[in-house]
């Protein structure tokens, strides 16, 4: 009768795989389960190869890499079928779970052969019931296992992200097209984590390496459904948010016959709004809430970048008459905000910084009446307007603090000290200097090259002769 007995093990194996991973790994199980003492192994990667030594060498045990196409199952089972030496055979795939397919080559006499016969049979169907059901079932439990963990920790980091106040508050209509990408992006950003992190940690805590187990796992040299599905998706997801940015940006750009229009000048470091219909210019900018706004913005020197937190939108601003940038959005909360250059544009741009003012539209037209019946005498005055239109005092202060540049509290008839070593007394002469041609005399610790060099442009002479009272005056 044929028994359960010891075998004894192979003395010759050849390893038939085109792939190094699977060759070498085998190559060092069977040296750890039967030991290097006697055993012969030999790897091929060709089919030429694997039948040259199969008939010339003779092996005891062949394994095969079943999903190798470089080594042709059919012929090398019509080889193996056709030889008479006892001979075993392990065809191996990687991509069904290392399920193995054994051939066993042996003579039989004729009391053998009634006793194999009498060994009990499983047909077809049992076999696939006894072997893949159980392992299809416990994957099942594990994938329904994961997904539900999965489900619940993007539920969990979407509700956090959404909750712990990472946007300002929505103060424009656009913000609330923009905030719904947002949102949509926070849930994409959730999922992408829990699908990596619950996928990871349940890895290492299923399936770690027990004690009396297999030192290492199967090796697998890919999935041709995992790699159509990881591309697939992704590029299906990228295509959506695509169509939905789209939809978003033709909302946020449609047109209002009854916009308000303000021309924006931006500078180092300055920004200055200009309201065309109405004659008025500002350093802040004042706009009528539930109405919507276009900006049309240009730089006299470098690029800089129109941004409001609040209302969701930027827009780069450029130097030259030939590329006016626009942008439109409607206020939808009153109160007062910053506006914000979001492009490095040199040494103070950190200070970059503009108050907006959104209030009722009644509100609104009597700051219009107000600035349009202003008429100022006082140069001085005049001089105060002009160096907040131009940013001035984003660098020099009136209260005798340190800033970028030097302060204006006392400056009139001081004697300077210049980086050359000279000295210098602080007279018209001198501020008339220092405004258009800003390098000729530069104070001792101040760096050159930092104001700008384009305000002879910008200013006429009679808003230098203001500037100039209104340094006068700060004592």
């Amino acid at each position: 009768m044929f028994k359960a007995e010891k075998r004894t093990p192979p003395q010759k194996v050849l390893i038939a795989s085109a792939n190094p991973l699977f060759g070498r790994g085998l190559e060092r199980l069977i040296t750890r389960r039967w030991g290097d003492g006697h055993i012969q192994i030999r790897l091929a990667s060709e089919m030429s190869e694997t039948l040259s030594i199969l008939t010339e060498w003779g092996p005891d045990l062949v394994i095969v890499d079943y999903d190798d196409r470089n080594i042709n199952r059919a012929e090398f089972l019509s080889h193996f079928v056709a030889g008479e030496k006892p001979m075993q055979v392990m065809m191996v795939s990687l991509q069904a779970s290392g399920a193995v397919v054994v051939y066993d080559r042996r003579t039989l006499t004729p009391a053998q052969a009634e006793d194999w016969l009498d060994l009990q049979w499983l047909s077809p169907q049992t076999a696939e019931m006894d072997h893949s059901m159980p392992k299809r079932s416990s994957n099942m439990k594990h994938f329904v296992i994961v997904g539900v963990l999965v489900v619940v920790l993007t539920l969990v980091v979407n509700a956090i992200l959404t909750g712990i106040g990472i946007l300002p508050v929505e103060a424009a209509t656009q913000a609330a097209v923009i905030d719904r990408l947002f949102n949509l992006h926070f849930f994409f950003i959730a999922f992408l984590f829990s699908l990596i992190a619950v996928f990871l940690m349940y890895s290492v805590v299923v399936w770690r390496k027990k004690a009396g187990g297999p030192d290492e796992g199967a090796n697998f040299s890919g999935s041709n459904r995992l790699e159509i599905a990881w591309t697939v998706f992704p590029l299906a997801a990228v295509l959506v948010v695509s169509y939905l940015g789209s939809v978003a940006l033709a909302d946020i750009q449609k047109e209002d016959p009854d916009a308000l229009e303000v021309q924006v000048t931006a500078g180092q470091w300055f920004w200055s709004f200009e309201y065309p219909e109405f004659g008025i210019t500002s350093s802040s900018l004042y706009l009528p809430v539930n109405r919507q706004v276009l900006l049309r913005m240009s730089s006299v020197d470098v690029i800089h970048s129109f941004w409001v937190p609040e209302f969701r939108v930027k827009q780069d601003v450029l130097p030259g008459e030939n590329f006016v940038r626009e942008l439109r959005f409607t206020p939808s909360m009153t109160g007062e905000f910053t506006v914000r250059c979001a492009e490095l544009c040199g040494g103070a741009h950190a200070y970059m910084n503009s108050p907006v003012i959104v209030m009722e539209p009644t509100a609104f037209d009597q700051w219009l009446q107000d600035e349009s019946g202003v008429t100022v005498s006082d140069p001085a005055a005049r001089g105060l307007s002009v160096v907040k239109q131009t940013g001035c005092v984003a660098c020099h202060t009136i209260d005798g603090s340190n800033s970028v540049g030097p302060t204006w509290q006392g400056l009139f008839g001081k004697e300077e000290t210049l980086v050359d070593g000279s000295t210098v007394v602080v007279d018209e002469t001198y501020l008339h200097t220092a405004i258009v041609n800003p390098n000729a005399q530069v104070p001792e610790g101040y760096p050159p090259n930092v104001m700008p060099q384009n305000y002879e442009q910008l200013l006429d002479e009679q808003d230098i002769a203001d500037i100039i009272e209104y340094i006068k005056s700060i004592q």
